[in-house]
């Protein structure tokens, strides 16, 4: 019987973006041991003031490391908590045979963390030492050195054309069955050859040129019939908005994830779903976070707070009045929207501004969710009170956060972890909507 090679055990540094993105990240090494660089306390001392999720997280770890140290040193190496966890300490020592400053030609911090990491490879040659960072530039800069460096893979979905899509095409299916199914409404899994099916998971049902739209409604334990239904003015215009607007206006579905590129209709089809079933809600809040362009904080945009904001909240308007056009001024629900707005029962905000707040018999829409960190996703559903359905939007490939990607967003995440929750229905909106400009755009640039 061969020998069970045995598994080389790594000393783990974290950059402050590892940090940042998820304070419980020493926790995450298994029995390996995990170190940071006191430049990385340094940065984190600069992040603890404020109110983003960034601040929070700094907030945390550095508690997590006031807990740490009751009785013992960071310098020295402390067990972590768990059972086969690894140990971890506060590296102060940055001296090397290289030094990163003089290599690249300027003092950083960057560099410091690089020559911390750099000491712990010289002083421990029995083990693996691994710069773990959110930041690429610095990844490399360490590879350049002979130091090993990785992304933070904790929460990253593996592959990302394997991500879960919430629709499948099954042929083949009988012309009996398909008729049965229009008459009944609903059909067994197995009349149509479905094992495992998966909870609010979308099917065409296809027997050459005959269709079926269904969804799996695991709370009955069969496969029901979707209908194209009409919200708030906005008609859905290919399965995939079918499926979507039906998981926006389902009862028993509280959690709904719409992912797909632009002019797909995702934010369009999720206000208008929500505005249908407004008498289900005290409020609707539609949100998103906001992440400046050009590395400009919003500081510098001239104006009061709202006028600030407004360019970032401006195209959610634009969706909203796109729904009120497809009606008269002179009809109710037109004038229905604006008493909506003035008596705030719909609101349109920065999702900065309701962190920290509980909801109840709310309906909750996140629009641009990609730009989430896992940890602000899940806070956010966390907040959810009894009555509360959520609905994220966005498209994983397009992140305007730095430190994040289109495998560690928060979108992607969710996607991944929630898929087969009976309270949980996702639809990917793969066909572009918004014009034939638009479409090639999409296709061709």
């Amino acid at each position: 019987m061969a020998k069970k090679l045995k598994k080389e055990k790594k000393i783990f540094v974290l950059d402050t973006s590892v940090l940042l993105h998820d304070h419980n990240a020493v926790n995450n090494f298994e029995e390996h041991d995990v170190a940071i660089p006191i430049t990385v306390l340094e940065e984190l001392d600069r992040f603890k003031k404020g109110n983003d999720s960034l601040n929070f997280e700094a907030r945390e770890f550095i508690r997590f490391l006031d807990k740490l140290s009751q009785e013992q040193m960071l310098m020295d190496w402390i067990p972590l908590e768990g059972i086969g966890k690894g140990n971890f300490c506060v590296e102060m020592k940055e001296r090397s045979a290289m030094n990163a400053n003089d290599i690249f030609g300027e003092k950083k911090d960057d560099h410091r963390i690089l020559n911390t990491a750099l000491y712990l490879q010289d002083q421990n040659t029995d083990k693996k030492v691994v710069l773990v960072s959110k930041d690429v530039n610095l990844r490399l800069k360490a590879k350049a050195l002979g130091l090993a460096a990785e992304d933070y893979r904790f929460g990253k979905v593996k592959n990302l054309d394997d991500l879960y899509t919430g629709k499948t095409v099954v042929t083949g299916i009988s012309h009996e069955t398909i008729d049965r199914f229009y008459q009944d409404g609903f059909c067994l899994p197995e009349d149509v050859g479905l094992v495992d099916a998966i909870p609010n998971h979308y099917y065409i049902l296809r027997n050459g040129k005959d269709s079926v739209m269904a969804y799996y409604n695991s709370f009955d334990g069969r496969l029901e019939k979707v209908e194209k239904r009409l919200a708030y003015g906005i008609k859905p215009r290919n399965a995939e908005q079918t499926f979507a607007l039906h998981a926006v206006m389902s009862e028993r579905i509280k959690l709904v994830t719409i992912q797909g590129t632009a002019g797909t209709g995702k934010t369009l089809l999720a206000l208008a779903g929500a505005l249908e079933q407004k008498r289900l809600f005290k409020q609707l809040y539609v949100a998103r976070p906001i992440v400046p362009l050009s590395n400009k904080d919003i500081g510098f945009l001239p104006g009061d707070i709202k006028s600030k904001l407004n360019p970032y909240m401006e195209p959610l308007w634009d969706n909203l009045k796109f729904i009120q056009n497809q009606f008269s001024e002179s009809d109710k629900d037109f004038q229905k929207i604006n008493e909506m707005v003035q008596q705030e029962k719909l609101n349109i905000t920065p999702l900065a501004y309701i962190r920290g707040r509980s909801f109840s018999n709310i309906c909750f829409i996140v629009d641009e969710a990609q730009n989430l960190t896992p940890h602000e996703v899940k806070t956010i559903i966390t907040r959810a009170g009894e009555g509360t359905k959520i609905i994220f939007t966005g498209d994983v490939r397009q992140i305007d956060t730095p430190y994040l990607d289109a495998q560690s967003n928060g979108l992607s995440y969710i996607i991944d972890r929630l898929k087969g929750q009976p309270l949980f229905a996702h639809i990917t909106l793969e066909k572009g909507e918004r014009s034939e400009l638009a479409n090639i755009a999409n296709e061709l640039l």
